[in-house]
């Protein structure tokens, strides 16, 4: 399947990927990858090694804030809040909005609007760790240390404890 036959959210962070030069084109499951859990069964990888990305909406000023953390960790909002200022919850169409994808396909890269985004340090447990691509179906591999180069994000403690 060439890629212009794929969904466009997987396009654009094909490309996006490929221009910034990173070593690993986004793969295309055959089955959607909504969680984390569903991701790390898709792949045989540990839950944990899921970059999840979450998006909140800041109040102050309705931007986008995006968190990237492992798949077996929960965002602490009052973390993040004390970072970013205060925050709230997203929904599907702000999601879509914001950043161009739909929930469950949300890639730490490539936004339409380009989010506030904050990294959690429990990622760098691994050496390896899977994003979405764009699309529920849509992932693609990268160390920790690449995802920070690629979004240029902090990293940060942002998880319960």
């Amino acid at each position: 399947m060439e890629l212009s036959d794929k969904p466009e959210g997987f396009q654009t962070v094909s490309r996006a990927l490929q221009t910034r030069g990173h070593p690993h084109a986004p793969i295309f499951l055959d089955i959607a990858a909504r969680t984390s859990q569903e991701a790390a069964d898709a792949l045989n990888i540990e839950v944990g090694q899921v970059a999840k990305s979450v998006i909140f909406r800041r109040k102050s000023d309705d931007a986008a804030v995006l968190v990237v953390t492992s798949g077996d960790r929960r965002v602490d909002e009052k973390k993040v809040a004390a970072i970013v200022g205060p925050i709230g919850r997203a929904d599907a169409e702000f999601v879509k909005t914001r950043t161009g994808f739909s929930i469950g396909g949300v890639a730490p890269i490539a936004h339409a609007n380009t989010p506030v985004t904050l990294i959690d340090r429990e990622l760098f447990r691994f050496g390896e760790v899977w994003a979405a691509a764009g699309h529920p179906n849509g992932v693609f591999k990268l160390s920790p240390q690449q995802l920070e180069a690629l979004t240029a994000a902090p990293v940060v403690d942002i998880v319960q404890s």
